[in-house]
């Protein structure tokens, strides 16, 4: 009997009575039922995210603003609520069933149920925020309350909502908190350039002062010399007017004494005309001869009472040259002391003047590197205006944008697990089929002595109903869920090959362990559920399930599916492909050897008649 015919003949069986079509059938949908319900099911559960019931409490009690970020000008009066802004972000962003309740609320319906999780804003929020600028910097919190026995994936689904709120609100504020810095940056390089031209009129006038200081130096250098010479001169005048003041005065004193002395003969004369007139009266002579006498002696008296007059004029003015010559004297002792209190004085100024010269030299020299200083830190800080320093505010508070680039992608949530249920869809499908396939006819075993014909069709059955299963799930993900695929002949096939080899599989461990062998192609259903790496990476897996993914089949038919399926590498998938066919091809020689060995262990049941014929 050639192969056809055995296939044939057991389709006849499967299909001798109305409950084994339907059986048939239905074991044929099971790979469509499960892939496609299962696929249709999850095939984008984020679309419909904003159905998933959320209870928003906001207790925030705001905060008193201290500035305007957009002027920088202080506004004492204004108040902020970033819970109220957040809220209505979100409510407007619609990303969930946001519901505004208040805490107790809230807490009931997460205990009901009525919603998956929480999501609180305390009543501190907003004077945390806005603590940066104060003394007692803290941060604000957002408080998350789950219910793991509502749902575990909403708890998972609720930490990432509020890392994405903090993160909003983390960039909201801090794009206010950089435009206000850099306002205040803006208002400090104004003033620096207002610094900066004071500066410069600074340098300027200390460059003049410097300037004067130096004229003033060279003036009170040349005072001082001039006032140095002036005491050496008044210190020679004061010794030569003392030395003409003690000439005068010994003068004086011959005059005062020559003075006396004429002054004493002239007042002595009408004493001695007396005498001269009693002596000339006691020698006898007359009064006409005394009177002769005296008229002769009367002119002399007369010459020296002149003469007395001019002698005491001139002593007069004999002493008042010496009293003149002591005054100068007295005078130019006096201009001498003063002259030298002069000189020391303009000793002293000029070394202040020099002092003075040499300290606005360093001065200027002090203000023009402040105004270089002041000019390069105007440089350094770039103008800006208001719309720039909200564009760079913006960047600070957010300074990196993601920007991703698939070599091969999946269109959503159900594609990207498409390959993962199909490829377990083909083993289920293979699986259920053999419940009511048989692995191989015992009667042809016992008939028929080729092993490898009898291999091929015991396999080429199920391979066959695999096959049709296959097409199936693939009309249904193409068709009925809408799925693209990149290579849609390349997935189908895959798809076809990979239940080809679970049917080589599974028919192997039925030749040789019968209903054990059937069990066992449960458990290794199971153990490539866990190690084929359709939904975590598989390194993630515990080494020796790692191990086992590197091994078992089902890995490879995913990994296959998703390079023609996403438009990935076809030369990883025709790794892949011939993987399996090693699985394929050492499943039905293992097949044929068991086979080979029922060939020898025949008795009387296996020669009752069956379908095969």
């Amino acid at each position: 009997m050639k192969v056809p015919s055995m296939i044939a003949a057991e389709l006849r069986r499967l299909t001798a009575s109305r409950m084994g079509i339907l059986a048939l059938v239905a074991l044929v949908c099971v790979p469509i039922l499960y892939g496609g319900l299962y696929l249709w099911a999850n095939q984008d559960p984020y679309a419909k995210f904003p159905d998933v019931p959320v209870a928003l409490v906001v207790n925030d009690e705001g905060a008193a603003s201290t500035s305007d970020p957009s002027t920088g000008s202080e506004t004492q009066d204004s108040r902020v609520n970033y819970g109220e802004d957040v809220a209505d972000n979100l409510i407007e962003g619609n990303a969930f069933d946001w519901q505004r309740m208040t805490a107790a609320e809230g807490a009931q319906a997460l205990h009901d149920g009525s919603v998956d999780f929480m999501v609180t804003i305390p009543a501190d929020f907003s004077e945390a925020l806005t603590s940066v600028a104060s003394d007692d910097p803290h941060q604000a919190r957002i408080e998350l309350d789950t219910n793991d026995a509502n749902n575990y994936l909403a708890s998972s689904m609720g930490t990432q909502a509020v890392e994405k709120i903090r993160s909003s609100v983390a960039e909201m504020v801090g794009s206010e908190a950089a435009e206000r810095l850099l306002t205040g940056l803006s208002d400090v390089r104004d003033n620096l350039i207002t610094a900066t031209d004071g500066a410069s009129q600074l340098a300027d006038g200390a460059t003049t002062a410097a300037t004067g200081s130096s004229t003033l130096a060279d003036g009170t250098a040349q005072l001082a010399d001039g006032t140095a010479q002036l005491a050496a001169g008044a210190t020679t005048l004061a010794a030569g007017a003392q030395q003409v003041s003690d000439g005068n005065r010994k003068l004086a004193d011959i005059a005062d004494r020559a003075g006396s002395a004429v002054q004493q003969a002239a007042d002595a004369l009408p004493q001695v005309r007396t005498d001269i007139t009693t002596l000339l009266a006691d020698q006898g002579l007359t009064q006409e001869e005394i009177d002769g006498v005296l008229a002769t002696l009367d002119p002399l008296g007369t010459k020296l009472q002149e003469g007395n007059t001019k002698v005491q004029t001139a002593v007069g003015q004999v002493d008042q040259l010496a009293d003149g010559a002591a005054s100068v004297a007295s005078g130019a002792s006096t201009l001498a002391t003063g002259a030298g209190t002069v000189a020391t004085g303009a000793a002293a100024a000029n070394d202040g003047a020099a002092q003075l010269r040499d300290g606005l030299v360093t001065l200027r020299d002090g203000i023009g590197t402040l105004r270089d200083g002041l000019s390069d830190g105007v440089a350094k800080i770039p103008a800006s205006t208001a719309e720039l320093r909200t564009l760079q505010a913006d960047t600070i508070a957010d300074p990196v944008k993601v920007s991703s680039d698939k070599l091969a992608s999946a269109e959503d949530y159900g594609a990207g697990l498409a390959p993962f249920f199909a490829a377990l869809s083909a083993w289920i499908g293979i699986y259920a089929l053999f419940l009511i396939v048989k692995p191989i006819s015992r009667r042809a075993v016992t008939a028929l002595h080729s092993p490898l014909r009898i291999t091929l069709a015991g396999w080429l059955t199920p391979a066959m109903l695999g096959a049709v299963q296959m097409i199936g799930l693939m009309g249904i993900l193409a068709i009925t869920l809408g799925f693209t695929f990149n290579h849609p002949l390349g997935t189908l096939g895959v798809l076809i090959f990979a239940s080809a080899t679970f049917a080589a599989i599974i028919l192997t461990l039925n030749v040789w362990l019968g209903s054990v062998g059937q069990f066992l192609g449960l458990v290794l259903m199971v153990l490539q559920l866990v190690t084929a790496g359709g939904t975590f990476p598989w390194q993630t897996l515990p080494a020796p399930l790692a191990a086992l993914h590197h091994v078992l089949p089902l890995g490879y038919v995913v990994d296959a599916m998703r390079q023609l399926m996403y438009g990935g590498d076809l030369a990883r998938a025709g790794w892949d492909l011939a993987v399996l066919g090693m699985w394929l091809v050492g499943a039905l020689l293992l097949a044929a050897i068991g086979v080979t060995r029922m060939t020898h262990k025949r008795t009387l049941r296996d020669l009752q008649p069956s379908l095969i014929g």
